[in-house]
């Protein structure tokens, strides 16, 4: 954990700026091209369950999940991002606590993410099991993830993962 004076919030709207400069610093311009981003492409995040880290008033981290759909409804986990200069410190554990905290809370009942299963692991995370669910593009089935929230909740969703967008 970090001995920093880090403060762990919801995301607000006077956020965004700094989160998308976050974004661009941790991941590039490639960032957009990725299965990971195509999975939210398009919609919006749930801002009950954003949550942003912040070291003073230096927004150091964020995590953002947003709605998606594969024959029913689930959650979209990311990106969890964490300003390099403040990487193994705990934030994006702090703030993977928070949003999976919040989404149980919230009567969710599935996340899934793509990204590195060791680290996920550790939040109970596991491999999609294979053709169970399908993605908007190429992805390591290893790194292909997902949470069950709420108990029957992986017997709901099953085919090709889209971004529930606004209307």
């Amino acid at each position: 954990m970090t001995s920093l004076p880090l403060v762990i919030r919801p995301e607000r709207p006077g956020d965004i700026d700094a989160i998308d400069r976050l974004h661009a610093r941790a991941f590039g311009p490639g960032r957009f091209a990725r299965t990971a981003y195509r999975l939210r492409e398009g919609t919006l995040p749930l801002v009950e369950l954003c949550f942003t880290a912040l070291v003073g008033t230096y927004l150091v981290g964020s995590v953002r999940v947003g709605p998606a759909q594969a024959g029913g409804l689930l959650l979209v986990l990311g990106p969890l991002t964490v300003d390099p200069s403040f990487e193994k410190r705990g934030i994006g554990g702090s703030l993977m606590q928070a949003s999976l905290d919040a989404a149980r809370a919230g009567g969710h009942g599935l996340v899934v993410l793509v990204g590195d299963a060791p680290y996920y692991r550790r939040f109970g995370f596991v491999p999609v099991p294979p053709g169970r669910l399908s993605t908007p593009g190429p992805v390591d089935p290893s790194r292909f993830l997902w949470l069950e929230l709420r108990q029957g909740a992986l017997d709901t969703v099953s085919g090709n993962v889209s971004a529930v967008r606004p209307r």
